[in-house]
């Protein structure tokens, strides 16, 4: 293809822009019939104990209601996994089946116990408010290091120790190395916060009977996967299960978890198909949903009198909630970093996921990787301080080097891309002058500029299936309508991927892709889902697949109709070219409307192809931050991020730089404001709502910038990788490493609110 013809790379509008601005886009909600019944969920008021008995005579009572279903009842149901992890065949790699569709044994403040349906949203609360239930209250805890100590209130019989998962990691002679001479010691505890996804709509859905079958119309990230986990909920054959996606409002992670789809599923057999809705509130989504995994991590790093890391020793205590979820599977991510991340001869990492009595923790945008980057960054500028060196020339000698490869995932680092990340993202926020300006500084308020950089996976290859699926056909005006089961919830990736299949097709614009970003298990090709940051490198390789078969089959027709060969063919801008001259034989449009409608050799023209995707990729970046500490008052005020990545090629630029402001963002309110908090006494949420979780907000943000470096991925056909993720990574340590500049102070443990610097200022005698 001549240059003229590429598609990517440029920042175009969005797909589904005027749609979403106008009103029309239609979500979860918006599809739901007329007369569906509502269900609303009796939660637990305790955190810990066992159900003896539900009084519904009242509720049953109740005008409008029309069914109360409880925990007694679920447990006739098998238990189920809710992880939106690929199915694998070995029952040694599938997930943990923990949970019933409601439960008898209470685990969490929040826990499901109950359901009312009824014909209104009214009747279906006053209903929840009028069961009475009766409970045998139990110990309850909510620390993990407290959960492992002999004991500790047990949540699950098959974890009497309450840890789901321990991850050990070795590599050199850690005993032996420490004992040598001369060697600096580094240590430190890093705690990162229990936050919530916060996206903009709830988790909702709604189900009904259809000859036969159960549809669930959902908004989730992972309609195949949740499909298998709704047939495996009510005992029934997967095929019997429709799950319907259409347009979301943003998930994060949240909803890569199968969330009240299998509960709804119930609701409605048990009113004989009727369809029935399960609306979350925002309380409801902050506790009965998923949380990211608060972790803490102890780190004991040894260096050369140089600079250089010799030893390590990680110990990583992740709390996982009441329930596994993605369990150990996020714990081991953020630990795995430490042996890649900073590369040292003798490592010892243990990890530790443990159940507590708080809600459970799953995916979230990051998956691990945020909390393993606040512990990794912190401890490498607590280590750069030791030596007296600056933070940038610290981690310059020790971060991954170039051609380092991975002995399990097989990834290989084939680029400088920390070292031209950090030049570019210096060199716009004026690191070098800033850094000696605010060197020694006295008076109330004083400012400070810090950095931290970070590594990502993309994909989940080898750990788990990686496969992706399309189908293409070309239509009568010669456009292309494109089906992949990757999902659109909110990131753009539907513009992505139009912009893949019109440069890897031969199309004049990507506006010529009709993308069907609704995926229905019924119709859509196999593909897993949202999560990852995926699906721009996985749906790469099956776009480029199908696309070559699509344009085998067009240049096929075209070769009869045009007399040519097929090697003197090609597909540029839409139309047929004869490539020895440039001349224009026909467009993609006459070429179907002919092919369509010949009397003898009919054939609508399309190409399906599924590809298992066995590579994976190393995503490189850094973040710089430049604050102004406000000493009497413990405030923060961020004057200036710069974040800068290497993801590869960059399929749309608007789309790449929007991922990234918005990862600035989370990762703003990550180190600064954001934690979930449980009342010590009685395990209740204290700030499950928007008034009270202090969520960052556009006040809160300063200029943002997002730098990219391309070195194109040598294993993607389109040389993407991850980004969906990384922006997230390094903001908070950036953030915390500039308050060590501006006030000498080592705070190691997020967020870094006026509380916690109240008390670090009073201690150092700052106030």
């Amino acid at each position: 293809m001549s240059e003229t013809t590429h598609k990517v790379g440029k920042p175009e509008i969005r797909v589904d822009a005027y749609d979403k601005v106008t009103g029309r886009t239609k979500y979860y909600e918006d599809r739901i019939p007329p007369g569906t019944l509502y269900a609303r969920i009796l939660h637990a008021d305790i955190a810990h104990g066992i159900v003896k008995k539900i009084d519904a005579s009242a509720a049953k009572k109740i005008p409008g209601v029309v069914k109360v279903l409880t925990c007694f009842d679920a447990e006739k149901l098998p238990c189920f996994p809710t992880a939106g992890h690929p199915w694998s065949m070995d029952p040694a790699h599938q997930d943990v089946a923990d949970r019933h569709l409601l439960n008898r044994h209470v685990r969490f403040h929040g826990d499901d116990v109950a359901v009312v349906i009824a014909k209104d949203e009214v009747a279906a609360m006053q209903g929840v408010r009028a069961l009475k239930v009766t409970y045998e209250e139990l110990p309850f805890v909510l620390d993990p290091l407290q959960a492992m100590k002999e004991g500790a209130p047990v949540l699950h019989e098959a974890y009497p120790d309450n840890v789901l998962g321990h991850g050990e990691r070795r590599s050199g002679d850690y005993a032996s190395a420490v004992k040598e001479k001369g060697l600096i010691k580094v240590e430190g505890w890093y705690e990162t916060p229990m936050v919530q996804h916060c996206h903009i709509e709830n988790h909702g859905c709604f189900a009904y009977a259809e000859n036969g079958r159960m549809v669930v119309v959902s908004s989730t990230q992972i309609p195949h996967i949740a499909r298998r986990v709704v047939g495996q909920a009510l005992n029934r054959p997967w095929g019997e299960i429709r799950v319907i996606k259409p347009y979301i409002g943003g998930g994060f992670g949240n909803k890569q978890d199968i969330l009240y789809e299998p509960l709804c599923a119930w609701c409605s057999e048990a009113v004989g198909g009727l369809p029935v809705r399960v609306d979350c509130s925002r309380e409801e989504t902050f506790v009965s949903n998923r949380v990211r995994h608060a972790m803490r991590f102890h780190i004991i790093s040894w260096l050369k009198k140089d600079g250089r890391l010799y030893a390590r020793k990680v110990e990583v205590f992740s709390n996982q909630g009441a329930y596994a979820s993605h369990g150990h599977g996020v714990t081991m991510k953020g630990m795995n970093s430490f042996a890649q991340h900073y590369p040292c001869e003798h490592l010892e990492l243990d990890s530790y996921t443990v159940f507590t009595n708080t809600p459970a923790a799953g995916a979230m945008r990051g998956y691990g990787m945020p909390q393993a980057s606040f512990a990794d960054e912190c401890n490498a500028d607590d280590c750069a301080k030791a030596l007296g060196m600056d933070p940038v020339e610290f981690r310059k000698l020790n971060l991954m080097p170039v051609g380092f490869t991975d002995a399990f995932s097989g990834n290989v680092n084939y680029f400088d891309s920390y070292g031209q990340c950090m030049k570019a993202a210096m060199k716009k926020i004026g690191y070098d002058k800033k850094r000696k300006a605010y060197a020694k500084q006295t008076g109330n308020l004083r400012r400070g500029i810090g950095m931290a950089t970070f590594w990502y996976n993309t994909a989940v290859y080898p750990i788990a299936l990686e496969t992706s699926a399309n189908r293409m056909q070309l239509n009568l005006d010669g456009t292309v309508t494109f089906q992949c089961g990757e999902t659109e919830i909110g990131q753009g990736a539907d513009t992505a991927f139009a912009q893949m299949v019109a440069e890897a097709v031969g199309l004049k614009s990507y506006r010529d892709v009709r993308v069907e970003s609704c995926q229905d298990t019924d119709l859509t090709p196999t593909g897993t889902g949202a999560y990852a940051s995926r699906e721009t490198y996985v749906a790469g390789f099956a776009i480029m697949q199908t696309a070559g078969l699509l344009r085998e089959k067009i240049l096929g027709h075209a070769a009869r109709l045009t007399r040519q060969t097929v090697s003197n063919l090609d597909i540029e801008d839409g139309n047929i070219v004869r490539q020895s001259d440039g001349h224009v034989l026909m467009s993609l449009s006459e070429l179907s409307m002919t092919v369509q409608y010949d009397p003898v050799l009919s054939e609508h023209i399309t190409a399906e192809s599924t590809f298992t995707i066995r590579n994976n990729a190393y995503s490189f970046g850094c973040t710089f931050a430049e604050v102004e500490v406000d000493l009497a008052l413990c405030k923060v005020k961020i004057l200036n991020m710069v974040n800068a990545h290497d993801c590869g090629s960059v399929i749309n630029p608007a789309l790449a730089e929007a991922q990234v402001h918005g990862g600035m963002s989370m990762a703003i309110g990550y180190g600064l404001s954001e934690q979930l908090l449980f009342d010590e006494k009685t395990g209740k949420p204290l700030n499950n709502n928007l008034l009270d979780y202090k969520l960052s907000t556009f006040c809160d943000h300063p200029r943002l910038d997002a730098l990219f470096i391309e070195n194109p991925e040598p294993t993607s056909p389109f040389g993407t990788k991850s980004l969906g993720e990384p922006p997230t990574c390094s903001g908070a340590p950036a953030l915390r490493n500039a308050i060590l500049q501006a006030t000498g102070l080592a705070m190691n443990e997020a967020p870094l609110n006026p509380h916690r610097m109240f008390a670090a200022f009073s201690e150092a005698g700052l106030l």
